[in-house]
C-alpha cells in the first residue's frame, strides 16, 4: 500500500471523488503503483468517472457506457455499454461520435442510453478493439490500453486489488480525462 502523508491511494481517491482539479488527480495517479496487463486479463471492469470539470465529464456514463472488457493482451473490448434492461454488449469505438463531447450538454445523452436496446445490433461489435501492453508513462511503466483505430491510449495504475485508476491519453485535448475502474463480480 502506498503512503503518502498518512493517506492511502484508496482514501485520497475518495477524498477526490466529488470532484477534484486535474492537478489533484495527476498528484493521486503518479503517487499509485503500477499495474501489471496479466494482471487485469480477467475480464469485465466497471467504469465511472473522475470529476476533474474535463469537457467529456458524463459524457460516457450518461450515454450507457458500462465499462471495459479485458480478456487477455490482445482481446480487449475498450467500450462495453449496458441496454436499459441491463444486457451489457461491446461497441466500436469508431461507432461513438466522441466528436460531440463537450459540445452538447451530458444530460442530452440520456435518450441514447435509452434506445441502447434498440441501437445495439449497429453499434456492438465482435472482434476486439484493442490491445493491452506495459508501457512507460509519467516515469512508469504500467498497463495501458491501445485502441485499434484511435489516437487514444488509456494508461492505469492500481488503487487497490479491486480498483484502477485510468488516465486517457489523446491527442489534441490540453485537459486529461480521468476515470476508474472497478473489477465486476461477473468477471469471466
Amino acid at each position: 500500500m502506498i503512503r503518502r502523508s498518512g493517506v492511502d491511494g484508496a482514501e485520497r481517491l475518495r477524498e477526490l471523488r466529488g470532484g477534484c482539479t486535474p492537478e489533484q488527480a495527476w498528484q493521486l495517479f503518479d503517487t499509485l503503483p503500477t499495474v501489471r496487463v496479466e494482471e487485469i486479463t480477467d475480464g469485465l471492469w466497471r467504469g465511472d468517472e473522475l470529476d476533474t470539470g474535463h469537457p467529456w465529464r458524463g459524457v460516457l456514463v450518461e450515454s450507457g457506457w458500462y465499462g471495459k472488457r479485458f480478456d487477455s493482451a490482445d482481446a480487449v473490448q475498450p467500450l462495453v455499454f449496458s441496454t436499459p434492461g441491463g444486457e451489457l454488449f461491446p461497441v466500436d469505438p469508431r461507432r461513438v461520435p466522441l466528436f460531440l463531447a463537450g459540445k452538447v450538454p451530458a444530460v442530452s445523452l440520456r435518450p441514447v442510453r435509452r434506445s441502447l436496446g434498440v441501437l445495439r445490433p449497429l453499434l456492438r461489435v465482435g472482434t476486439p478493439r484493442a490491445r493491452l501492453r506495459d508501457l512507460e508513462f509519467r516515469g512508469k511503466s504500467s498497463a495501458a490500453m491501445i485502441y485499434d483505430h484511435l489516437p487514444i491510449i488509456d494508461i492505469f495504475r492500481r488503487v487497490d486489488a479491486d480498483t484502477l485508476l485510468g488516465v486517457m491519453d489523446m491527442r489534441g485535448p490540453a485537459q486529461p480525462y480521468f476515470f476508474l475502474l472497478f473489477r465486476d463480480s461477473r468477471t469471466r
